[in-house]
């Protein structure tokens, strides 16, 4: 598939408000999406990369190239040229990669290069959210959005759920179950106008104070450790007290939701600030752990010896 219609669909569903146009725009151009690029065009749509990171800083993207005339460039072929920029590294790598991206972006037209340009930047706005993107998945598949939201959220992926179900149809999701040291979408909160709408949704319930940590998934199996942010990243070698929690509890396998947060001496939290900097930090681990210990609080219990809870 051409790299034009990305855009085109793109350009269409941020022209429009209406969340239906845009899950209807998004599910046409998925229908005839190649099965190889379909998990591709989801990231596009959504907004982001398959790869972790693009390999490429905004200084590389302020001088564009000549332009190409004509629409040549196909969602492959941009895959390919993204992920050989991400994994080049080593010496001479910096000119390596910005040879490859001038020369993905002289295969562009003007349109592609503005819309390459924010989407390697990360700076693409158009409204095709997490939400969109599954009812989209879900239209294009012919079924509903419950179903494809449960297995992206077991998956940690909305682009390979898609690539299952439009590729292989809806029996190939029975393959995404809960498993342990595969991260799983976190749940969020929803919210309400006031306190007296909250309550009118939930009925009767208990109200807690909450201090702001980090929020953590912890997989274990036997005596292997992950630890998992709210975007599903590792962060195991970060956190090494989170690891020990985890390894001293009378289980053999296990998944756990919860929030870490960095407390003083007398249980006051510290700054979040400081907490977020102790979970960013790869350097100095065992010093920062002396500083600014972790105390991690599971709020729930995924999965325990076998059982899915």
């Amino acid at each position: 598939m051409l790299l034009r219609e990305i855009v085109e669909t793109s350009t269409t569903v941020a022209s429009t408000s209406s969340r239906k146009a845009k899950t209807e725009a998004i599910a046409v151009l998925l229908r005839r999406t190649d099965p190889t690029e379909i998990a591709t065009a989801i990231c596009y749509l959504s907004g982001g990369l398959p790869q972790r990171r693009a390999g490429v800083g905004w200084a590389s993207l302020r001088n564009m190239p000549p332009a190409a005339e004509h629409p040549t460039l196909t969602i492959g072929q941009t895959d390919a040229t993204l992920s050989r920029i991400e994994g080049d590294g080593g010496s001479g790598s910096v000119a390596r990669r910005q040879a490859e991206l001038t020369s993905l972006l002289e295969r562009a037209t003007p349109t592609e290069q503005r819309y390459l340009s924010s989407l390697i930047g990360g700076e693409l706005r158009q409204g095709a959210l997490a939400g969109v993107m599954a009812e989209a998945v879900a239209a294009a598949a012919g079924l509903d959005a419950a179903t494809i939201r449960r297995a992206a959220m077991l998956s940690g992926s909305l682009p390979r759920v898609g690539e299952a179900v439009l590729a292989h149809g809806p029996d190939s999701l029975d393959q995404f179950r809960l498993q342990v040291g595969v991260p799983v979408q976190p749940m969020l909160a929803l919210t309400a106008v006031d306190v007296g709408d909250a309550l009118a949704r939930t009925g009767p319930a208990s109200v807690e104070s909450k201090l702001d940590g980090i929020r953590v998934q912890v997989h274990r199996q036997a005596g292997d450790v992950a630890v998992f942010t709210r975007t599903l990243v590792t962060i195991t070698d970060r956190v090494p007290e989170i690891v020990e929690e985890a390894l001293a509890l009378p289980v053999t396998s296990v998944i756990l939701d919860g929030e870490t947060i960095a407390l003083r001496p007398d249980g006051r939290p510290r700054p979040f600030q400081e907490t977020g900097s102790r979970v960013a930090s790869r350097a100095n681990v065992a010093e920062l752990r002396r500083k600014a210990p972790l105390t991690t609080f599971f709020f729930d219990l995924l999965h325990v010896d076998g059982e899915d809870l």
